[in-house]
This record gives C-alpha cells, sequence and structure tokens, in this order.
C-alpha cells in the first residue's frame, strides 16, 4: 500500500455504442503476437492546474473525463474488451462483448506535482502508484486500464496502462488524442485521421510466422495469458528526463557531418531520431564503465505504416505495427573513444537505411538473434516516438506539462518523445540506479557543452 495515495473509488466506462447488442472479435496478428506476453506499456500524463481543488476535480474533471471516454470507446471497442484464447482456437484474439467495460480509478495524492513533472532526478517508485493494474489471468486479459489523480491545486495526472498485444505507441496515442477531442470539443465525432482502421488483412507476413513467435512464449503445454512479471524497482532508482534542444541538435548533426567528410563510407543519414540516439547511446555506454571489451547493443522501433508497403497500411490502422531493429551484440569498445559517437551514427543510420517493406520476413531472425542476447549485455532500447504529438493532449486544460512512460524501469530501456515547446527538440527519458543517472547527466551536459565551445572557435 503507497501512502502518497489514496483510491476514492474504481469505476467501469462502457463504450456509449448505441448498438448495445454489438459485439466484435478481432483476431491477432503476429505483430501483436510478438508482444503476447511483454510488460503492459505504462504512461503517465501531468496536466498543471492551481484550480485543481477536490470539489472541482469530483464534479468537473472526473465527470468530462468518463463521459468523453465512453464516447471515444465506442469508436475503440477492441479497448473495452479483452484478450482470450480459447482451446480450438489456434491462436489468442480481443473479444469485445455487450456491456464489457474498462477499469477506471479516481485517486488523490500528496506526492509534490512539481517534482514529478519537472526536470530534477526523483525516486522511481513515485511514479508506480499513478498506474493502474491490468486485469490478467491465464484465461483472459484487459486491454486497457485508467487512473484519473488528483494533486490538490497543483494539477492531476491521467495514468494509462496498455496491453502492448493489443496496440502499439501509435495506436494508443491516437486512441489517447480522440479522447482529449471528445472531451475537449464536447461531441461525439471525430476527425477521419482518428477513426481506427481495423482490417487485418493489410497484414502480410512469412508462412507460419505466426505459430512460430506463439512457440517461442508458449513452449510449455499449457497456454497462459499471463505477462511477464515487473522487475523489482530498487530504493536507489531514479528517474531523469534530458531535452536536447532543436539548436542541440543542429550542432550534434554539424559535428557528425564534418567527422564523416573525410571518410569514403556511404553519406550517413542525419535525421533527429538518427542524431539523438546515436548521443545517447554513446553516453550510455561511457556511463557503463572502461571495460572495452564487453556486449552492448541496441533496440528501436520502425513503424511500419511508414513503410513502402503493398498494399499500403493507413496511418490509423488499428494494433501493432512495428518492427525492431536490433544490433547485438557488439563491443563497446568502438564508442568509448572520441569517435564513438560516428561509430554509433553510422550503425543506427546503417539500421534504418535498411529497412523495407520485407521487414515481416526478417522477423524470424530478429526472433533468433533476441534469443542469443549475453545475459551482461548492455542493451539500450528505445520507447516511444517523437512523431506521436504527446503534447497536443489537450482534454480542455491546456496540453500536458509532462508526458512519461513509467513503463522503461528496467536497466537500458529510455523513452523519447518529441519536445513540449514544439520547437523541434527531443526529450529522453531515463531510469538508472542514482550514481549511474548523476555520471550519465554529466556526460550528456559535457557532450553538448564541447559542442557550444566548438562552434564559438
Amino acid at each position: 500500500m503507497d501512502l502518497s495515495l489514496n483510491i476514492i473509488h474504481v469505476s467501469r466506462v462502457t463504450p456509449s455504442t448505441s448498438d448495445s447488442s454489438e459485439s466484435l472479435n478481432l483476431p491477432l496478428t503476429f505483430f501483436d503476437l510478438l508482444w503476447l506476453k511483454h510488460r503492459a506499456v505504462e504512461r503517465v500524463i501531468f496536466y498543471q492546474l492551481t484550480d485543481a481543488t477536490r470539489s472541482f476535480f469530483d464534479s468537473v474533471i472526473v465527470p468530462n473525463l468518463k463521459s468523453s471516454l465512453s464516447s471515444s470507446l465506442s469508436h475503440y471497442l477492441p479497448l473495452a474488451g479483452k484478450i482470450v484464447w480459447n482451446p480450438l482456437d489456434p491462436k489468442p484474439s480481443i473479444v469485445y462483448s455487450p456491456n464489457d467495460a474498462v477499469s477506471f480509478t479516481v485517486a488523490e495524492s500528496n506526492s509534490d506535482f512539481s517534482l514529478l513533472s519537472g526536470n530534477k532526478p526523483f525516486s522511481s517508485t513515485k511514479l508506480n502508484p499513478l498506474v493502474p493494474e491490468l486485469q490478467v489471468s491465464d484465461d483472459s486479459a484487459s486491454a486497457v486500464s485508467f487512473q484519473v489523480t488528483l494533486f490538490p491545486n497543483q494539477g492531476f495526472c491521467i495514468g494509462v496502462t496498455t496491453h502492448h498485444a493489443v496496440s502499439d505507441g501509435k495506436t494508443t496515442t491516437t486512441f489517447l488524442k480522440s479522447w482529449a477531442h471528445l472531451c475537449n470539443k464536447a461531441n461525439h465525432s471525430l476527425p477521419v485521421e482518428l477513426i481506427p482502421f481495423y482490417d487485418r488483412t493489410v497484414i502480410k507476413g512469412p508462412p507460419e510466422i505466426e505459430s512460430n513467435v506463439l512457440n517461442i512464449w508458449h513452449n510449455k503445454p499449457r497456454r497462459s495469458l499471463k505477462l511477464i512479471p515487473k522487475p523489482e524497482i530498487d530504493s536507489d532508482v531514479v528517474r531523469f528526463t534530458f531535452e536536447i534542444t532543436r539548436e542541440d541538435i543542429q550542432k550534434l548533426r554539424d559535428r557528425l557531418r564534418k567527422e564523416s567528410s573525410s571518410s569514403p563510407l556511404k553519406e550517413l543519414r542525419l535525421s533527429n531520431f538518427v542524431v539523438t540516439f546515436s548521443y545517447v547511446f554513446t553516453c550510455l555506454i561511457k556511463s557503463g564503465g572502461d571495460d572495452r571489451n564487453r556486449p552492448v547493443g541496441y533496440r528501436f522501433a520502425v513503424d511500419c505504416r511508414r513503410l513502402i508497403i503493398d498494399p499500403p497500411i493507413p496511418m490509423s490502422y488499428f494494433g501493432n505495427c512495428v518492427f525492431s531493429a536490433v544490433k547485438i551484440p557488439l563491443m563497446a569498445e568502438p564508442f568509448l573513444g572520441g569517435d564513438g559517437f560516428l561509430a554509433a551514427a553510422r550503425l543506427i543510420s546503417d539500421s534504418i537505411e535498411g529497412l523495407d517493406s520485407n521487414v515481416a520476413w526478417k522477423i524470424p531472425e530478429v526472433l533468433e538473434t533476441y534469443a542469443n542476447i549475453p545475459a551482461e549485455l548492455q542493451f539500450v532500447s528505445v520507447a516511444g516516438s517523437t512523431r506521436f504529438g504527446v503534447y497536443g493532449l489537450d482534454f480542455g486544460w491546456g496540453k500536458p506539462d509532462r508526458v512519461l512512460v513509467v513503463s522503461i524501469d528496467q536497466r537500458g530501456k529510455i523513452s523519447m518523445t518529441e519536445s513540449r515547446d514544439g520547437n523541434g527538440g527531443v526529450e529522453i527519458g531515463f531510469s538508472l540506479k542514482k550514481h549511474e543517472m548523476d555520471l550519465l547527466i554529466d556526460l550528456l551536459h559535457e557532450g553538448l557543452e564541447d559542442e557550444v565551445d566548438n562552434h564559438l572557435k
């Protein structure tokens, strides 16, 4: 029991669909099955509001959020359903039946809102009470659950926990945009870009890929939908959000262009993601110690909706549609010296250039790669995206002050999102032991200060 949180009540929110008898059965694709037992994705969205008294919270904020959630679920019925795996079915499905609902928790916290939504490190354990649990058993698993928490006279936050086999980050944030739109506009219609596309026939893959993926998760006779347990979070683990401005990114890009200009190798792809992730990856490897022979690696998700695929996959496709670009094992040595940033940029640039419409056929190779990850590997994995537009989630009380991915509380995981100011910067979320975080923060700042000094010369 967390003493900083008081649960006010837990209720069920049903879709406000006009046809109460409507039901739905949506089969999971191989993209979904890749995440079947993966830890749920937890997000928390903070809104500063000094007028957020308990009375205003109870009479305005919560009712508006609940009624608009009900309206938005009528467009997203699978989220009100659950994953089930009937004994005669070869794979699980998302099933929605009349009167299915999502869990909606209302709570009050005495934690420091400005600390949790601010720019200083704080204990990772402080975020856990702000995200709800999913209801998961051997036989069924909820698709999503919600929690709204009041910080009296400071603001409130919305916690969202999503089953990754139901939706990827693109689908989840599209739903959140739909919810915010209906809450803010006070009507029941959605713009076309927010209406989900459910046709699974657009997802093409190699033969037997679904059974191959399921065999990885279920190598025992008994089938279970229970998720991989959450890792225990040590008390000395802290969270920190670091912002790289658009100007910082440009200076880092100029450095890479200069350093690579004398090389006969092919030109680098220097997108904001490549520049930012290469820099962060290098700093993380340096913070991991001086052992040049230790194994390292990285992973980032690629939205296949953006790849040239025939037939094309609509951007509003509901479900998972991501491919993991993975590079392991590498040795730490190339990233520890002065050319480490350039070495990382070459690898990450090549990983993106190698993507094409055949990514689904590469999934077996990726799965085999995961199976051979050394236990001691420093593995940097990216959650989120700078393209989701999460700081546009205005429910009627302004844009968020901070959006955090809580479920990066595992060594090596980071999150990335666009900067709140909308000026082309990037926010990177970290969760590390305090002494590791202190070293990392110094490395992140030192590298950018060096770029400033180089530009002044």
